[in-house]
């Protein structure tokens, strides 16, 4: 089936794109969606799964939770839409549901939806997002609005300058999203080379992180990126902290261990308890 608004009759993307609705009992790949709240990130979850979503609560929290998929090239993504949200580092549950998903869901890639008319604003995140994993894509959204504003976006420079692949799109259209989703493959394939912009920690901070690492991979096995957990606790985070300290950590890390679906109920239902 093609996108919406988008002509894709000479366009491979379209031509293998399905929209699999609620159909998620089975997937080969996990996609997370995040993004400031009013970038358009619902129209572009809303372009690639169609109308027909899951949509609930994240167990034990009033926060909703929405999953789709889409079938492309034979593959089958399931695709998470995380809380909208302007940071990932305070302890609001949008924020620590979204942080918590991206380091211990393991998504084989995060698009990362930004305003074409409020790039700096949004800039923070993706930055935040980039520091956990390096499977990204930026989605710059609304580019007809910033055109409207006289604003030009160099999507090019952007990715350049981030490290990683950024696509323009006008999700409510559906333009741009063909190429969005051969991106994504590109990169959870490996055909699409990412190398995330990554902040310098001054020397001091850097030694300290260094040490600290090793001991909490060695506390907790198998810690996905044990660095920026290290810098988490160093900065003063105290939900990360308890987390270590009450052995919730190395329950999110066993989870992993298991089938897909039940990690991610796992994931979910230590969430829910917090």
């Amino acid at each position: 089936m093609s996108l919406p608004g988008h002509d894709c009759d000479n366009c491979p993307a379209g031509a293998h794109l399905e929209r699999m609705g609620i159909r998620l009992e089975k997937f080969d790949r996990l996609v997370a969606l995040a993004g400031n709240p009013n970038t358009g990130k619902s129209s572009v979850f809303n372009s690639l799964t169609g109308l027909k979503q899951h949509v609930g609560n994240w167990p034990g929290k009033t926060v909703a939770r929405a999953e789709g998929g889409f079938a492309f090239n034979g593959i089958r993504y399931k695709l998470v839409d995380l809380p909208g949200t302007y940071s990932l580092l305070s302890a609001s549950q949008d924020e620590e549901i979204s942080r918590n998903f991206l380091l211990f869901g393991r998504p084989d890639c995060t698009i990362v939806v930004v305003d074409a008319t409020a790039l700096e604003r949004n800039l923070n995140l993706v930055l935040q997002v980039l520091e956990i994993t390096s499977k990204v894509v930026v989605c710059v959204n609304l580019m007809d609005e910033a055109r409207r504003k006289g604003l030009e976006v160099d999507v090019r420079s952007l990715a350049r300058d981030l490290g990683v692949p950024a696509v323009g799109a006008i999700a409510r259209t559906g333009e741009g999203l063909s190429e969005l989703i051969q991106t994504v493959a590109g990169v959870i394939a490996g055909e699409i080379a990412t190398r995330p912009l990554r902040p310098k920690h001054p020397a001091e901070i850097e030694e300290a992180i260094g040490e600290l690492a090793p001991m909490i991979e060695a506390a907790v096995p198998g810690v996905p990126n044990a660095r920026w957990i290290a810098y988490r606790l160093l900065d003063g985070d105290h939900r990360m902290r308890q987390a270590l300290s009450t052995g919730e950590l190395a329950e999110l890390v066993k989870a992993e261990g298991a089938p897909v679906e039940a990690a991610q109920s796992k994931l979910i239902s230590l969430q829910g308890r917090q």
